[in-house]
C-alpha cells in the first residue's frame, strides 16, 4: 500500500512573502472599507474559513462567515495573482526535490490546507508544484483544522492504514490534526515554531527543514 503524506502549503512547501495575507486584507477592505481588518486575527496553522470568521467578529460585522464567503473569496482569487508577483516569495528548502522523491518512491501526496482550495491551486501553479497534488482537504470545509485533515483523508487514503498517513506541517495546528484523525504528524520548523515546539505537540518525526531532501524522503518513506 503506498504512503500517503498530506502537505499543508504556508511556511512548509512554500513562503509567498505575505501575499495571502496581503490578498484576503485587500478583498476585506473592498467589500468593508476596512484596512488590515486580519490585524486582531492569528493566521499561523488556521483554516482560511476561520480567518474570515474572525475577521468579521473583530469588526462586528453581522451575517457570519457564510453571508460573505462568495463574495469575498471571488475578490481574494481575483487579488491573490498579483500579490503573489508583487511579493518575494519562494518554495521551501528542498523543494520540489522531495515532492520528486516522494512520488519517485510510490509516494500518494495531498493536502491538508488551511487555504481555499483556489487559493491553493493559484499559489501551488504560480510555484509550479501543483502537479505533485491529487487533491486534499481545504480551508472552506470548516474552521476546524482537523476537520479537514478527516476529509484529505477520505478522499486520499484508499485503504491506508492510520500509520501509513502522515500530515507534514510547520505548526502545532497541523500535529494535533494529524493526532486528532489517529495518524503521524510531521514538524517542520521552517514557519514560526520551533523544533521542540512540534516535538511537544506530538510530532513523531520533526525536521529543521528538507533541505537534505533525500534523508528526508527516505525517512518519510520508511517511517
Amino acid at each position: 500500500m503506498p504512503r500517503v503524506i498530506l502537505f499543508d502549503i504556508d511556511n512548509t512547501l512554500l513562503y509567498s512573502g505575505g501575499a495571502g495575507s496581503l490578498a484576503m486584507n485587500m478583498a476585506f477592505n473592498e467589500m468593508f472599507g476596512i484596512s488590515d481588518g486580519f490585524a486582531r486575527v492569528e493566521f499561523s496553522g488556521r483554516t482560511d474559513r476561520y480567518i474570515l470568521q474572525e475577521g468579521l467578529s473583530c469588526h462586528n460585522i453581522s451575517g457570519g462567515c457564510e453571508t460573505y464567503l462568495l463574495d469575498f473569496t471571488r475578490r481574494y482569487y481575483s487579488i491573490l495573482p498579483r500579490t503573489l508577483r508583487e511579493r518575494q516569495g519562494r518554495l521551501m528548502p528542498g523543494f520540489p526535490e522531495l515532492l520528486e522523491a516522494l512520488t519517485a518512491g510510490q509516494a500518494r501526496l495531498g493536502l491538508a490546507t488551511g487555504n481555499f482550495s483556489e487559493a491553493a491551486r493559484i499559489k501551488l501553479e504560480y510555484y509550479g508544484v501543483d502537479r505533485y497534488f491529487r487533491g486534499g482537504g481545504f480551508g472552506e470545509e470548516s474552521v476546524d483544522r482537523a476537520a479537514i485533515v478527516k476529509s484529505a483523508i477520505g478522499r486520499l487514503a484508499d485503504g491506508a492504514r492510520p500509520d501509513e498517513i502522515m500530515v507534514v506541517g510547520d505548526t502545532p495546528h497541523d500535529v494535533s490534526s494529524a493526532l486528532d484523525n489517529g495518524v503521524v504528524g510531521v514538524g517542520v520548523a521552517t514557519g514560526n515554531y520551533s523544533a521542540e515546539d512540534l516535538k511537544a505537540a506530538g510530532a513523531r518525526l520533526v525536521f529543521a527543514d528538507f533541505s537534505d531532501w533525500q534523508s528526508a524522503a527516505a525517512k518519510l518513506l520508511r517511517a
